[in-house]
């Protein structure tokens, strides 16, 4: 709606907006730019309280110009969840989930494929096609049914029923690949072109970004627009928590908060570390993890095509990365559904596992506001939790 441009993430490189992209030339993603001098204008903290629930409500600040174009199942502004009692058992009086489990297809994917799909049908694509651990095949699987398109899903062939039986049932071809995400997203890259395949894999075109934003968006208003001192985030292609530094970058810019950010935290699984492994080696790009493993499957990406711009957060964020092990983040969700009633995903338990880490060592104080992002329901992992 207000795009003025597109721009490299690595070499600032400018495209024009409203039209195809999938990386830059240089092969690293690209991000929106707005007028948010323009945007502002609507866009005000005041006409938020008549609008929908959904993730829409930011439309100044996302990339869809045609509202016809706007596919919605209801995702985007989800609870955020006061956790009194893991507070009070860990003396953290300021401790709240944000619970991206009830979204459509139950995880924060719906809220990156309903921008992606939305910009495909906006810009004439019949035909989309991605990888995925798992929860992104669902919710692309879903919106592009809402749109009609013909959709191509590639998922490790060990991926959870759950997500390969969503996929089937709404419509979309499934492909189990022996190997992992970065080998389903090689087949993708091999065949698109001649399948006429548009590929809205992670960081690999500009706008599901935009849809992982309004996390940031709806953190800063569910907490009347002054942001937590720590976030902690399940880290497997990063995409939510390059959106939401990218969210709160542009509301400072709209003068809705000020300067000051989170800590963030990226946490990953102990057999899948690659950039908690380069932060404690402060590198600028992914440790390589010849032989990734973990149950919570979202955090099964040995490559991240945006990792350094996530190394580059933990360190203007004066962040962190920790990493837990398979048994203590399957117990992290069996506590925060046990004392909070959230089913999480074994991702949004591993996030229990580090808080408790990071308490321990100092590093959050006990006075702080701490938010973790569950970002699936558990009901998809049941071979996670009968294990």
């Amino acid at each position: 709606m207000n795009v003025t441009h597109l721009f490299c993430s690595a070499c600032g490189e400018k495209y024009e907006p409203n039209k195809l992209y999938n990386l830059c030339v240089c092969g690293k993603p690209l991000l929106v730019a707005y007028d948010l001098e323009t945007a502002a204008k609507t866009l005000t903290k005041e006409s938020l309280a008549s609008r929908t629930a959904t993730l829409w409500r930011y439309e100044e600040v996302l990339p869809v110009v045609n509202k016809q174009n706007q596919l919605s199942l209801g995702e985007g502004w989800t609870p955020l969840h006061k956790a009194e009692k893991l507070a009070a058992k860990y003396d953290l009086p300021n401790l709240y989930i944000k619970d991206e489990g009830i979204n459509p297809t139950q995880s924060f994917k719906a809220r990156g494929m309903a921008l992606a799909v939305s910009m495909a049908k906006e810009l004439g694509i019949k035909k989309v096609a991605a990888p995925s651990a798992g929860n992104a095949a669902g919710a692309l699987s879903a919106y592009a049914a809402l749109a009609g398109m013909e959709c191509h899903i590639f998922v490790p062939q060990d991926t959870p029923k759950a997500f390969i039986v969503e996929c089937e049932v709404l419509g979309a071809s499934v492909n189990l690949v022996d190997g992992l995400i970065h080998d389903c997203g090689r087949i993708v890259g091999e065949r698109k072109e001649k399948e006429g395949w548009f590929d809205v894999s992670t960081l690999k075109e500009p706008y599901r970004i935009e849809g992982k934003k309004t996390m940031g968006y709806e953190l800063a208003e569910q907490m009347n627009w002054t942001l937590p001192d720590v976030i902690l985030y399940p880290t497997g292609g990063g995409t939510g928590l390059v959106g939401m530094w990218k969210a709160f970058d542009e509301m400072e810019q709209m003068g809705w908060i000020d300067s000051k950010r989170p800590r963030m935290v990226v946490v990953q699984a102990d057999g899948c570390a690659p950039i908690v492994k380069a932060f404690e080696q402060n590198l600028n790009h992914g440790v390589d993890i010849p032989d990734a493993h973990t149950v919570a499957s979202g955090l099964r990406v040995p490559k991240a095509i945006g990792d350094f711009i996530l190394l580059d957060i933990l360190q203007k964020s004066n962040g962190i990365g920790v990493s837990v092990s398979d048994e203590d983040l399957v117990a992290g969700a069996r506590e925060i559904g046990a004392n909070e009633g959230i089913f999480a995903a074994p991702e949004g338990g591993a996030l229990l596992a580090a808080m408790k880490k990071l308490l321990n060592d100092g590093w959050i104080k006990q006075d702080e506001t701490v938010v973790l992002f569950n970002t699936g329901s558990g009901v998809k992992y049941l071979e996670a939790f009968e294990n």
